[in-house]
């Protein structure tokens, strides 16, 4: 037997709300970061909400709040039931997801932090967050429990896994247990980067079948997905013999990790075409692999020694994040908002459009910027001059992209009242 699926829209609309709303917060979060780099004099202003106290807000809104969300949703349209109980309790883990982001946002302003980039749970919301991520998990045991024998042994397995996610992230927030500057690390290490691609990879290859999508009728398709799946296990191989701790840009074994990232981008494409997705999805789909494709290129070429000696701790590094989080997360996140609901239209043309070459502008603006701040640091100290050029620039781009996602909250309360 497999588990009945709630009708179409029946979570979606309640999911979409959420995602998209913290989407909105983030990118304005970000939007008034970007004006306090262009004008520092307004961090006096604002005292003593200044930059310090801001940063978790955009970061940690954007990874628990959008990255998260879309996921979270899929999960909650899977393993909930297809009746009032099923819908009550899907809003019910959406509402306690929020509260507790809610709850962090104000602890971070009020200045408790532990200090650790995207863990900075600290003071009661250290306790909150990780409580409020073990009732959504408990909110689906229970519903799920009754109906155990409709599930694979997978979406057990995956139930499970799940579990332990707050007790580690309770955990792992503890500044005493590793500290905010790791000295045993070498940062963004070949390592680190390709585990936790091959993570994203390994939960992209679930997603077709949480999601329920129809496979294709082409010939080749049980080819692609053992393809898929004997390359994940010699990645996951060559991931395990790969060194740990404190590895530089030289080593040759990290380099040739990161190169064979490549490979993933062709093969997960042809995974994914192994299913047919809504209509609405598919240009988000495909914007998402072409920045995946950006993405692993300028990620191994700033990687190699010179580059990554001349971009290293620089706004070349934190174009690379917006590229992969702005870039190939939002575009694969709309998609699967487009298809959880399997009629929502995914925003308008022109937003779409604005979001993507936004992207471009911004990314564009702090890669120049972090190859020049490297050859002369001082330039980031000189009102008037490139850096600010480069940060109007994403100031900018920042404000069209939040003009862009709030066309697709507003597109989505619209929609979801029809």
């Amino acid at each position: 037997m497999t588990a009945t699926p709630p009708a179409p829209g029946a979570l979606a609309a309640a999911s979409r709300r959420h995602a998209l709303g913290w989407l909105v917060a983030g990118n304005a979060t970000g939007l008034w970061l970007a004006a306090l780099l262009l004008w520092p004099e307004l961090n006096d202003m604002a005292a003593p909400f200044t930059y310090g106290r801001w940063v978790p807000l955009h970061l940690d809104w954007q990874l628990y709040g959008w990255c998260a969300l879309p996921f979270a949703a899929v999960l909650l349209q899977y393993y909930l039931p297809a009746d009032a109980r099923g819908r009550a309790t899907g809003r019910l883990a959406l509402a306690v997801w929020s509260a507790g982001l809610a709850l962090g946002g104000v602890t971070w302003l009020a200045g408790l932090s532990s200090g650790k980039l995207f863990l900075e749970w600290s003071g009661p919301a250290r306790v909150a967050w990780p409580l409020a991520m073990f009732l959504v998990w408990l909110l689906l045991a229970v519903r799920v429990w009754p109906r155990r024998r409709e599930f694979p042994w997978w979406a057990h397995g995956l139930l499970a896994v799940l579990a332990v996610v707050p007790f580690i992230v309770w955990w792992a927030a503890d500044p005493r247990i590793y500290p905010a500057v790791d000295p045993d690390t070498g940062g963004a290490t070949g390592s680190s980067l390709l585990g936790s691609t091959l993570g994203l990879v390994g939960i992209f290859g679930l997603l077709p079948f949480l999601l329920r999508l129809p496979a294709t009728t082409a010939p080749d398709r049980r080819g692609r997905l053992q393809l898929y799946g004997v390359y994940l296990v010699v990645s996951l191989g060559l991931n395990a013999v790969i060194k740990r701790g404190n590895i530089t840009h030289h080593d040759g074994g990290h380099i040739f990790g990161l190169a064979s990232l490549a490979l993933w981008v062709p093969l997960v494409w042809r995974y994914a075409r192994a299913f047919v997705w809504p209509a609405a999805a598919r240009p988000w789909l495909a914007a998402a692999f072409v920045w995946w494709l950006v993405l692993v290129v300028t990620g191994f070429i700033t990687f190699l020694p010179e580059m990554g000696d001349r971009f290293k701790f620089t706004n070349g590094l934190v174009a690379h994040a917006h590229l992969a989080m702005a870039g190939l997360v939002t575009s694969l996140h709309v998609a699967l908002l487009a298809t959880l609901g399997r009629s929502w239209p995914a925003g308008r043309r022109w937003s779409f459009w604005t979001w993507q070459l936004a992207c471009v502008v911004h990314v564009g603006a702090l890669f120049w910027l972090g190859w020049r701040e490297a050859a002369e640091p001082a330039l980031l100290y000189v009102r008037g001059g490139v850096a600010d050029w480069c940060y109007g620039l994403r100031l900018a781009a920042g404000g069209a992209m939040f003009a862009a996602a709030l066309d697709w909250l507003v597109a989505a309360w619209r929609h979801d009242q029809e």
